[in-house]
């Protein structure tokens, strides 16, 4: 569909929601929280007004991300039902205001990061901007049913951004977050994909289900939850960690294997049966999975400044 024909064929007025929706806001929650994560575990302290100013700013950063994706992607959002009541497909706003708006966050988030925190932390979110809007959304996308498993970097860099907010450079804590989010994308994303596998067959995408079958996702699947297991410990043997961290991270994984052994056992006729109930529980799963790995990292970060760290190391 032609940007005219969208023209043409609706007539509503954009409201604020519809440009707060073109920002991604569910996206952009889980990219402040983990880059809040990021800057409050770092060793050292930040005033509490460029704390915020910062975390602001890499806010409009993961909006700008969002719009400039929903600019680029406005063809397969306008075919894919999960998609199509989005602003612009449904033609609440036009693709080149998507496009300034995207493009004019993306400048200004850069620069004001820069000027309330440090050169490196800009630099970081404004590569983390152009990996999402241009190398996977223009890109790894529509090339390869690895795409989630490169593409999903550009959500494990907020924790990396918000440390570098605070020390102006990176390490092994921060890594290891990079590393627990890069390897918890894809079983996230492909269970989403086995759910709205016939919206990416209709768009041509090629997610792993789409392009080597649900039997093989779901061993995909199995697979990086085992991976996942030994990822997502390992922070609790760092500064950032600890024994609490450690007790949540084993009972979470616990869970999280369960259900991908329950993904990877089901057939064709069960998922028929329970209309892929099993995937969108695993899926909302991993979810809670993350918020609560980071929320314990929060948790530890504030028994360290009260002297109350149960940390082993």
């Amino acid at each position: 569909m032609s940007d005219a024909s969208w023209s043409k064929s609706f007539e509503h007025e954009a409201q604020f929601g519809d440009y707060l929706e073109l920002l991604k806001p569910r996206v952009m929650r889980l990219v402040v929280f983990t880059a809040a994560v990021g800057l409050f575990c770092a060793p050292v302290p930040v005033h509490p007004v460029i704390a915020f100013a910062a975390i602001l700013c890499i806010a409009v950063g993961a909006g700008a991300s969002g719009a400039l994706n929903m600019w680029f992607d406005r063809d397969i959002d306008a075919v894919m039902k999960r998609t199509q009541a989005r602003p612009i497909p449904s033609g609440r706003v036009q693709p080149g205001e998507a496009l300034a708006i995207g493009l004019t966050l993306s400048f200004l988030s850069v620069m004001m990061l820069g000027l309330f925190a440090n050169l490196f932390a800009a630099a970081l979110l404004a590569f983390t901007i152009f990996y999402y809007a241009v190398f996977y959304s223009m890109w790894l996308k529509r090339a390869t049913p690895q795409n989630i498993v490169v593409g999903g970097a550009a959500g494990a860099f907020p924790p990396m951004i918000g440390w570098a907010v605070a020390t102006g450079g990176t390490g092994l804590e921060p890594l290891r977050l990079f590393a627990l989010i890069l390897i918890w994308t894809p079983p996230h994303f492909w269970a989403l994909a086995l759910w709205r596998n016939d919206d990416y067959k209709a768009a041509n995408i090629p997610m792993l289900p789409v392009a080597r079958g649900p039997v093989v996702t779901r061993r995909y699947i199995f697979g990086y939850a085992l991976l996942l297991v030994p990822v997502s410990v390992a922070p609790a043997f760092t500064s950032i960690g600890g024994a609490l961290y450690f007790g949540m991270a084993v009972v979470l994984n616990t869970i999280l294997l369960i259900g991908a052994w329950r993904i990877l056992r089901r057939d064709e006729a069960a998922v028929a049966a329970d209309r892929f109930r099993t995937e969108k529980r695993f899926f909302g799963f991993t979810i809670v999975y993350l918020f609560l790995h980071f929320t314990v990292l929060l948790l530890e970060a504030t028994l360290r400044g009260l002297d109350l760290s149960l940390n082993w190391i």
